[in-house]
C-alpha cells in the first residue's frame, strides 16, 4: 500500500490530488502550490539560478547550467531521506523545467537505497497527459481511467469547431528571448477554433525572432511566460512595446493581446489543461467571455501601451 508520496513537479502534485492522494503527500517541489493545502508540505528541490532575476537573466543562468552539463535544480537529500516516501513523482520531459528523472535516481539510490518507486512523466501533448495520469495511477495502485475520462468529456464540451477564416495565434512562452509555445498548447489552441502559427502540436518550445513575428502579423497574441503568473506577466510586457514596429500590428491595432495565468495552467500537464482550454475559448471567441469564469482569474486583456 502507498501511503507516503513526494512528487517533485506541479502537474504531478494535481494529478496526485486528482487521483484522491492529496492527503498522502508527505513532501513536494519548490513550486507546487496547489492544492493550496501542499504549500506547508516540506520542500524537497530548489533551483540553481535566481527565479527573481530578469527574463533574460533567467534565460541565460538556466542555459549555462545546461551547456555545462549541470542540473538546473538541486534535490535535498536530507529532506527525501527524511520523509521516506514509497513514490517519487518527477518527470522526463524537459530538465529546465523541472527536477530531471536522472537527478531522481541518484538521490533514491544514495538515501533511499533504491526503495522508492519513481512515476516520471514524460507529456508533450494530451495523449501524453493522458499516459502520465495512468502512469501516476499504476504507481500509486489506484484506477486512474476515470479521471482520464472526466477530463477528455470536459475537454470535448469546451471544444469548439474551427470556422472558415479561424484566428491566427501566436503564443509565447517566453519574452525574453522570445519563444513560442509548444508541447500541447498548439493542440489547445486548434481545439478552441484557432490556429496557432509558430508551434506544431507536440513540438518542444522555440526560440523565435520579432521579426517573424511582425512578418507573420498574428490576429492574436496570447502572453504565457513558464512560471510566471498575471501580475508578473503584465510586468514583462514593456518587453514586447519597446520592439520596434510593435504598435503596427494587427493584434497590437485591435486590442487583441492577452495575459495569462501561464503558471498554473498552460505550462502545467495536469489536470488544469483542461481549463487552459476554456481559458483560450474564452479569449478566441467573444461570444464566450465569461462562460467559464475564467477571465479575471486567469487571464486578462493587455492594456494598450
Amino acid at each position: 500500500m502507498v501511503n507516503r508520496i513526494v512528487s517533485l513537479i506541479p502537474s504531478g502534485t494535481e494529478i496526485v490530488a486528482a487521483l484522491g492522494y492529496g492527503d498522502r503527500l508527505v513532501g513536494r517541489s519548490h513550486e507546487c502550490d496547489y492544492p493550496l493545502h501542499v504549500g506547508t508540505l516540506p520542500i524537497c528541490t530548489s533551483p540553481k539560478f535566481d527565479k527573481d532575476a530578469s527574463s533574460i537573466e533567467i534565460d541565460r543562468s538556466v542555459r549555462g547550467l545546461v551547456e555545462n552539463a549541470l542540473s538546473v535544480y538541486k534535490v535535498h537529500d536530507d529532506t527525501l531521506k527524511q520523509l521516506n516516501p514509497d513514490v517519487i513523482v518527477t518527470q522526463s520531459q524537459c530538465d529546465i523545467c523541472a527536477v530531471s528523472r536522472s537527478d531522481v535516481e541518484a538521490s533514491v539510490a544514495s538515501v533511499l537505497d533504491g526503495q522508492a518507486t519513481i512515476a516520471a512523466m514524460e507529456a508533450v501533448d494530451l495523449a501524453g497527459l493522458w499516459a502520465d495520469i495512468l502512469c501516476v495511477g499504476n504507481a500509486l495502485e489506484v484506477d486512474a481511467r476515470p479521471l482520464v475520462d472526466q477530463l477528455t468529456d470536459r475537454l470535448s464540451r469546451a471544444r469548439r469547431e474551427t470556422g472558415s477564416e479561424p484566428p491566427r495565434v501566436a503564443c509565447l512562452e517566453w519574452l525574453d528571448p522570445l519563444m513560442s509555445a509548444g508541447n500541447w498548447v498548439p493542440e489547445l489552441i486548434q481545439m478552441a477554433g484557432g490556429v496557432d502559427i509558430f508551434s506544431a502540436p507536440g513540438s518542444h518550445s522555440s526560440v523565435i525572432t520579432w521579426e517573424a513575428i511582425v512578418e507573420a502579423d498574428p490576429d492574436i497574441i496570447i502572453l504565457m511566460p513558464c512560471g510566471y503568473d498575471l501580475a508578473r506577466t503584465h510586468e514583462e510586457i514593456p518587453l514586447l512595446t519597446r520592439l520596434n514596429k510593435y504598435g503596427s500590428l494587427r493584434a497590437v491595432r485591435e486590442n487583441e493581446i492577452y495575459v495569462t495565468e501561464g503558471n498554473h495552467y498552460f505550462n502545467r500537464p495536469g489536470p488544469r489543461l483542461v481549463d487552459s482550454l476554456e481559458i483560450l475559448v474564452e479569449i478566441l471567441h467573444a461570444d464566450e467571455r465569461g462562460k467559464f469564469g475564467m477571465e479575471g482569474n486567469a487571464w486578462e486583456r493587455a492594456s494598450r501601451p
